[in-house]
């Protein structure tokens, strides 16, 4: 049996709840579907509002063909194909879900085929087409924003359920309290349903009754949502990197895929892997910050679905490496004695010296080039005389800082008891 969203999803724009400015008696949108002359056009809107059921209702009203994409998973080859099928059509209307998924790249391969009439573009988006969407595209396309839906909505969407739904409607549902189903689903309509479908089947009484606790007991117990907003969000990225930090590049790449299927940032992804390559590996292995750092121009390039694979290779390198969190401990440290004393003076011999007066002052006076010196080191003296001698960065327990060690060991002996 498909979902309650999908089962109810409206056919018409009279069956549409919410959006009036958009869909109701006399507004732009309405007109345009009537009249048949569709604009190319980008819903931007937050999730569950609407945008995928006026796309589906766009291509009931039309008499054309109509094709689908999710940016998600869909790449320039498979937008092409399609441009090829509607170039032997004449025309057709092109609806990608998640558009802002699109890279520059994928979002210029619609671009000559929406200025030469071949395709009418529906872009659907929950993120500002200003700054997400080729300015190209946007300007070829007229922009419709979709509105949250309010509780009023919300509470007209489970009484058509009710009414219209059959298998609801072989329960005695008595709809008690609705504050927690509302703020579940946070507007979002498809979520509502699917909730309340859930609710109405778990509890087994005779009536049903939907109380708030009922509700949240359920949720908790089988709701499982990634939301990029909720607590989801921040319990599958905790399970990520602490999973890439723990070695175990099965669970990382596990964690990675929930993200990429829950259609998480690939941006926001990627910029967590440059923090972990250098908080939880540096100097242990340099390389994965090099590696981290290309992986985020590459998937800002490429962009879904092409880019799961950089992520992948660069998830399972980072669980693989070994680890250490000297620098990031090393930081804090600094940060922590700064704190605790201000502005220290800078010794004199290093501070800068570009005017004849502060060279008579002494400034830089009796400071060491150390590219004067064998192995281009000189002993000196660089920190505050109040800190003199304070370690801050004490190298991991790892090959490779284990051989800085040693370096250092040897240039300061015992000063900074490495």
């Amino acid at each position: 049996m498909q979902p309650l969203a999908e089962r109810l999803r409206p056919a018409t724009l009279d069956e549409l709840v919410g959006q009036e400015h958009l869909t109701g008696k006399d507004s732009i949108l309405r007109k345009a579907i009537e009249q048949g002359r569709i604009p190319s056009m980008i819903l931007w809107g937050p999730p569950g509002v609407g945008k995928t059921t006026i796309a589906n209702i766009i291509a009931h009203t039309l008499n054309v063909p109509f094709y689908t994409l999710s940016a998600i998973s869909a790449g320039v080859k498979e937008v092409r194909e399609v441009i090829e099928i509607a170039r032997r059509q004449s025309h057709a209307v092109l609806f990608i879900d998640e558009i802002h998924r699109f890279n520059k790249s994928q979002q210029d391969a619609l671009l000559g085929a929406v200025e030469k009439g071949i395709i009418t573009l529906i872009g659907a988006t929950t993120e500002n087409p200003s700054f997400e969407v080729n300015a190209a595209v946007l300007s070829r396309s007229q922009v419709y924003v979709l509105k949250p839906l309010g509780p009023e909505q919300l509470m007209q969407l489970l009484l058509q359920a009710m009414e219209r739904d059959k298998w609801l409607q072989s329960k005695n549902i008595e709809l008690k309290e609705t504050t927690a189903l509302f703020n579940i689903s946070g507007g979002d309509a498809r979520k509502l349903l699917n909730l309340f479908e859930l609710v109405a089947g778990t509890i087994q009484t005779d009536p049903v009754v939907i109380t708030d606790k009922a509700v949240m007991e359920i949720a908790q117990q089988r709701v499982a949502i990634y939301d990029k907003s909720g607590e989801q969000h921040y319990d599958i990225i905790s399970a990520f990197i602490k999973s890439i930090r723990g070695s175990d590049p099965n669970a990382a790449v596990y964690y990675l895929a929930r993200m990429i299927d829950g259609g998480e940032d690939v941006k926001f992804i990627a910029r967590r892997l440059v923090i972990l390559a250098s908080e939880d590996i540096g100097n242990a292995n340099p390389n994965a910050l090099l590696l981290a750092t290309n992986c985020f121009q590459a998937v800002t390039m490429i962009g879904y679905p092409e880019s799961r694979i950089i992520l992948s290779q660069c998830v399972t390198y980072l669980a693989s490496s070994a680890k250490s969190n000297a620098s990031y401990m090393a930081i804090n440290a600094a940060q922590s004695m700064v704190a605790k004393t201000g502005d220290l003076p800078v010794p004199m011999h290093i501070r800068n010296a570009p005017t004849k007066m502060m060279k008579e002052m002494g400034y830089s006076k009796g400071y060491a080039y150390a590219h004067d010196y064998e192995n281009n080191f000189a002993t000196q003296e660089f920190l505050p005389e109040a800190i003199a001698g304070t370690k801050f960065y004490d190298p991991g327990k790892n090959a490779r800082e284990d051989e800085l060690r040693r370096y250092l060991k040897q240039l300061w002996k015992d000063k900074y008891n490495y």
